[in-house]
C-alpha cells in the first residue's frame, strides 16, 4: 500500500495536493458547526444510581438537576426597597419562564431563611432548570442575560450575579471555545518558528502545519457526524486541536529526516522518497495505530466526558497518519530541491556541509555515554520518578464546579459568596428518590426525616408532608419535595462542603439508613455524581489498563518479533508519567506553585489523570516506535553479537534522537498552550501532557531506554520458538525493501 502511495505522488503531486486543499475546505464547512452543538457536561455514568434518581426526577417529577442562581446585594441590606424589588422581579421572571422549574428567592415567601446571606447584605434566587446538561445551560444563560440586560440596570445601587450549576456549563462551554482560539494563536505562531529550525526551510515547515489544518478540519466533520447520535464534550475540541498539530509535526518530521538521511546517503529523490515511505512511512502507521488504540480504550468508560475524548482522538490520529501518508510524500515530489528553499542561513551553510558519519553525531555519543554507565542512569532515573510520583498517592477525587472557571467570572464569583456567606450551599443538597412510594404515609416520611434531620451536617430535611430540623418538624410542608405517580422525593440540605470527608461521610450515614417505610431509596447531587463517577473509573479501570497493554504489547511483537521489547515499553511508559501524575496533586490539589493560577480545590477531576494516562501513555508508544524501529532495523543489520546489540542501540538512537527530542520540543508546545486555558482542569491537562511528552523524550527514551537495552543485551530481541515462528509469517521487519 505504501508503496503505491509513494509511486502515485512521485507521478501526480499535484492531483494530490489540489484533492487534499478541496478536502480540508469541505470538511471545514461541514464540520465548524459541530462546535456549538458540543456541552461542557459528561462526567456522570449514565448507569449509576445518581443518574437513575436523576431520570425519577425528570421523568416523573419535571425537574432538572441543574440550578440558575442570583446573588442580589445591597449595602443598605437585602431588605432594602431595592434589593427586595431587584430579588422579586428576577423571581418572577424567572417563574415565567417555560424552561424554569420552580424558582424561590429571599423575598418570596415561605422562604427558607438560610437564602440570606450571614451579614444580611445578599439574599439569593433559586431557579431550577428543565432539560440536561445540552439545554438547559443555553437557557439559563439566555436568562442570565436578559436579567443582566433589562432588570440590573434599573437597580444601580445594587449588584447581581448570576451563577449556579446550569451557569458553570454554559460559561465553561463559552471560555472554551474562547480557549481554543487563544490557543491556536500561541501555538501555531511559536511552532512555525520552531519547525523552520527543525525543517530547515520554510516551505519544509508548512508541510506539517498543512498535515495538521488537514487533520483537525477532518477531526471536526467526524465529531459534527458523532454528535448526531450521542453526546459530546466540548473539551474534545482542544484534544482535536493540540493533538491534530502535535502528531501532523511528528510524523512528517519522521518522513523528511528519512528522506534526506537517505539523499545524504546518494539515493536519487524518487529512490529516497521510495524508500522513506516504505521504512518511516510503515513506522508512522504502526505508531498512529497504537496511539489510536490507546486513546480508543477511553470508549470504555461510560461518561461521555471521557468517550469523547476517543471520537475525537481517534479521528485526529487516524486522519494525522492517513495525511502524513499521503501530503507528505506528494509535498515532497512537488517541491523537489525547493525543499530546503527560503531557509536560514545558517542552517542552510549546515546543509551543504558534508555530512558526517554516524559515530560523529551527538546522539551516537550521548547514548555510548549512557550506556557506559547504564546501571547509574537506570537506579537514578527511576528513583528520580518515582519519587516525583509520590504526592499522587495523595489523591483525592472531585467533580468540576464554578471553581474551574476563572475568578473574574460570575458563576465563580456566586459560588465563592454561597460558600463564605451563607450558611447552605444548594449545590452540596443531597435528594433522595424513593422509586416505589405506594401506600407510604405522613408517618413513614416523617419517621425518616427525623432520623435524617439528626446525622451530622444535616441542616434541614423536606419531604412530600413536612419539613423538618434537628429532628423537629418546623414547617407543614416540604417545599422542595414532592409524591407522585407511585414514587416520592426528599432533599436533604447539608452544611457539608461538597467532596469533603464530612461530605462522604453523610452520604455513608445516608446508604445505611432503611427508606421511608423501609423502602429502597436512590441518592442524587454532586456528592453522589462524584461517588459514582469515581466508581465508574475504578470498577473499568483494570480493564481499560489490560486492553492497552495488550494491543501495545501485540503491536510491538509485530514490529520487532521480540517479546522483551514490549514489555520493557510498558514499563518505562507507565514510569514516565508518574511525575506528571505527582505534579498534577502537588500543584492543582494541594496548591503549590500558586495552583498555576487556578483555584485549588483539594480534589482532582476524575476523569483527568485517566485521560491523561491514556493519552500520555499512546504518544510515549509514539516515541518508541520512532526509536525501536530504527533500532530494530540496525540490528538486523548487523551479526547479532553483544558488540552489535549496543551499536544498533546507538546507530537507531543516532538517526532518531534529534527527530524524537525536536518533536517533544514542538508538541510541549503544542499542549504547553493549553496552560493559557482559562478552565482549570484544562490547564492541568496541558501541563500534565507537557511535562509527561518532555520527560519521556529526554530522560525515559533517550537514558533510561538505551541503559535498559544495554543490560539486556542480545536478550532485547528473544521470543519464545512458537512465538519467533509465528512472527516470521505474520510479523513485519523495518528494512528499506519495505519487507
Amino acid at each position: 500500500m505504501l508503496h503505491r502511495i509513494v509511486l502515485s505522488a512521485i507521478a501526480a503531486p499535484r492531483r494530490i495536493i489540489a484533492v487534499a486543499a478541496l478536502l480540508f475546505v469541505g470538511a471545514a464547512v461541514f464540520g465548524l458547526p459541530a462546535v456549538d452543538r458540543l456541552t461542557a457536561g459528561g462526567f456522570q455514568d449514565p448507569s449509576s444510581e445518581s443518574a437513575r434518581a436523576a431520570r425519577t426526577l425528570t421523568d416523573t417529577f419535571g425537574r432538572g438537576g441543574l440550578q440558575l442562581v442570583f446573588t442580589v446585594t445591597d449595602p443598605a441590606g437585602a431588605d432594602s426597597d431595592a434589593a427586595r424589588a431587584a430579588g422579586r422581579e428576577i423571581a418572577d421572571r424567572l417563574s415565567a419562564s417555560p424552561h424554569v422549574v420552580s424558582a424561590v428567592s429571599a423575598w418570596s415567601p415561605p422562604a427558607p431563611p438560610a437564602l440570606v446571606s450571614r451579614d444580611g447584605r445578599s439574599g439569593l434566587v433559586i431557579a431550577e432548570m428543565r432539560g440536561g446538561e445540552d439545554t438547559a445551560p443555553r437557557h439559563a444563560q439566555a436568562l442570565a442575560d436578559e436579567v443582566a440586560d433589562t432588570i440590573a440596570p434599573r437597580y444601580p445601587g445594587v449588584s447581581v450575579l448570576a451563577g449556579g450549576s446550569a451557569t458553570v456549563f454554559a460559561q465553561i462551554t463559552s471560555q472554551t471555545q474562547h480557549d481554543v482560539l487563544v490557543m491556536e494563536a500561541i501555538a501555531v505562531p511559536l511552532s512555525f518558528l520552531v519547525l523552520v529550525w527543525v525543517f530547515r526551510g520554510l516551505l519544509a515547515a508548512a508541510v506539517p502545519v498543512a498535515v495538521g489544518a488537514l487533520a483537525i478540519a477532518g477531526s471536526l466533520a467526524v465529531l459534527r457526524v458523532v454528535v448526531t447520535w450521542t453526546d459530546v464534550s466540548i473539551f474534545a475540541l482542544n484534544l482535536t486541536t493540540a493533538l491534530g498539530l502535535a502528531l501532523a509535526i511528528d510524523y512528517t518530521l519522521l518522513i523528511v529526516s528519512r528522506y534526506r538521511d537517505e539523499l545524504a546517503g546518494g539515493a536519487d529523490r524518487d529512490q529516497a522518497l521510495i524508500t522513506t515511505m516504505t521504512t518511516a512511512g510503515r513506522t508512522v502507521v504502526f505508531s498512529a495505530l497504537t496511539v489510536a488504540l490507546s486513546l480508543a480504550a477511553m470508549v470504555l468508560f461510560p461518561m461521555y466526558f471521557l468517550k469523547s475524548f476517543a471520537y475525537a482522538g481517534v479521528a485526529t490520529v487516524v486522519l494525522c497518519a492517513s495525511a502524513a501518508i499521503v501530503v507528505t510524500p506528494a509535498a515532497i515530489a512537488l517541491l523537489g530541491s525547493r525543499l530546503d528553499a527560503l531557509g536560514l542561513p545558517r542552517v542552510a551553510r549546515e546543509s551543504s556541509a558534508a555530512p558526517r558519519s554516524t559515530q560523529q553525531m551527538f546522539w551516537y555519543r550521548s547514548t555510548t555515554w549512557v550506556m557506559r554507565r547504564a546501571v547509574a542512569v537506570v537506579t537514578v532515573g527511576a528513583v528520580l520518578l518515582l519519587g516525583l510520583g509520590l504526592p499522587f498517592l495523595r489523591v483525592s477525587w472531585g467533580l468540576p464546579d464554578d471553581r474551574v472557571l476563572p475568578r473574574s467570572a460570575s458563576a465563580h464569583q456566586v459560588g465563592d459568596m454561597v460558600r463564605s456567606r451563607f450558611a447552605d450551599n444548594s449545590e452540596a443538597t443531597v435528594t433522595v428518590v424513593v422509586p416505589d412510594a405506594t401506600g407510604l404515609t405522613y408517618q413513614d416520611y416523617r419517621r425518616y426525616a427525623i432520623e435524617v434531620s439528626r446525622l451530622p451536617d444535616v441542616s434541614v430535611v423536606s419531604t412530600p408532608d413536612g419539613t423538618f430540623a434537628a429532628g423537629q418538624e418546623i414547617g407543614p410542608g416540604g417545599a422542595g419535595a414532592g409524591a407522585q405517580d407511585g414514587s416520592a422525593f426528599l432533599t436533604v440540605g447539608s452544611s457539608a462542603p461538597v467532596f469533603s470527608a464530612q461530605s462522604r461521610d453523610q452520604l455513608d450515614r445516608l446508604h445505611a439508613l432503611a427508606g421511608p417505610g423501609g423502602r429502597d431509596v436512590e441518592l442524587a447531587g454532586l456528592a453522589q455524581i462524584s461517588r459514582d463517577s469515581v466508581h465508574a473509573i475504578t470498577a473499568r479501570l483494570p480493564t481499560v489498563l489490560l486492553a492497552i497493554a495488550v494491543v501495545t504489547f501485540l503491536l510491538l511483537f509485530l514490529l520487532t518479533g521480540s517479546v522483551v521489547v514490549p514489555l520493557k515499553a510498558l514499563l518505562l511508559n507507565t514510569l514516565s508519567l508518574t511525575a506528571a501524575f505527582g505534579a498534577l496533586v502537588w500543584i492543582f490539589q494541594e496548591g503549590h506553585l500558586g495552583a498555576f493560577g487556578t483555584t485549588p480545590t483539594g480534589t482532582l477531576v476524575a476523569e483527568m489523570p485517566v485521560l491523561l494516562f491514556c493519552i500520555a501513555f499512546g504518544l510515549s508508544m509514539d516515541y518508541e516506535v520512532f526509536l525501536i524501529a530504527r533500532i530494530r532495523e540496525a540490528w538486523l543489520a548487523g551479526d547479532g553479537t553483544r558488540a552489535d546489540s549496543d551499536e544498533s542501540v546507538a546507530v537507531g538512537l543516532a538517526h532518531t534522537g534529534r527527530v524524537v527530542t525536536a518533536a517533544a520540543l514542538v508538541m510541549s508546545m503544542s499542549f504547553g498552550a493549553l496552560i493559557a486555558a482559562q478552565v482549570s482542569f484544562m490547564r492541568m491537562f496541558g501541563l500534565g501532557l507537557t511535562l509527561a511528552v518532555l520527560i519521556d523524550a529526554t530522560l525515559v527514551r533517550m537514558m533510561l531506554l538505551p541503559a535498559l537495552m544495554h543490560l539486556m543485551g542480545r536478550w532485547n530481541w528473544w521470543a519464545p520458538a512458537p512465538l519467533a515462528r509465528l512472527h516470521s509469517r505474520i510479523g513485519f521487519v523495518e528494512s528499506a525493501s519495505g519487507k
